[in-house]
């Protein structure tokens, strides 16, 4: 009596079948609608869709204060931004009610972080470090008297003062003393410090 066994063909088909899913998805991923997440990551916490794992959805650039030049509502080094989910998809939350979206409804806001400023120009503060460091004005604004009135009796440490202060603070490197950041325009040059921890993957370089 012969065992019945899966023919060839149909498991060729189930890889095919496979091989298109994925091709899908990558077309969605770099399309109009080319933010997807998985849904744990981003939009889980308030939609429960049904059928899908993947959660395609856009979100807008976070509204920038003026006077700031951070997001609206910046609370806790967070912000938060609208994402559309793409045009239909029906999503169920927790209470069981069903929302069919068309792409033009705020599915979930999505935390963006932002930074602490209390009113510390860095145009300003490079610009008295350029022409009055001598006289330790730039010190004086960002909140260091006795280094700013050093700096007025040895006139910015004979000039080598000066030119260090200049340098660290046109780097970023010396802030504000209350450890607020500087104010720069959101979409300008910002230096983002970067570390490396138990959570950073440092690959071997390999030299020819």
């Amino acid at each position: 009596m012969a065992a019945a066994c899966p023919s060839r063909p149909a498991a060729q088909e189930t890889v095919a079948a496979q091989l298109l899913g994925v091709l899908w998805f990558v077309s969605v991923t770099t399309g109009p609608w080319g933010a997807a997440a998985i849904a744990a990551a981003g939009g889980e916490e308030t939609l429960k869709c049904e059928d899908l794992t993947i959660l395609t959805y856009i979100c807008k650039d976070p509204k920038i204060n003026d006077a700031t030049q951070e997001p609206v509502n910046c609370t806790n080094y967070t912000a938060h931004v609208p994402c559309f989910p793409a045009p239909n998809i029906t999503c169920k939350d927790f209470s069981g009610n069903e929302t069919h979206f068309t792409g033009n409804e705020v599915g979930f806001l999505k935390p963006i972080s932002c930074r602490n400023v209390n009113g510390y120009s860095y145009k300003v503060a490079v610009a008295l470090s350029l022409f009055l460091g001598w006289l330790g004005a730039d010190r004086f604004y960002l909140g260091y008297p006795a280094l700013g009135l050093l700096k007025f009796c040895t006139v910015g440490f004979c000039g080598i003062g000066s030119l260090i202060d200049f340098i660290l603070i046109s780097m970023q490197i010396v802030g504000p003393s209350d450890g607020s950041s500087y104010i720069i325009d959101y979409y300008g040059t910002r230096l983002t410090r970067l570390s490396i921890t138990n959570e950073t993957f440092r690959k071997t370089q390999l030299y020819p």
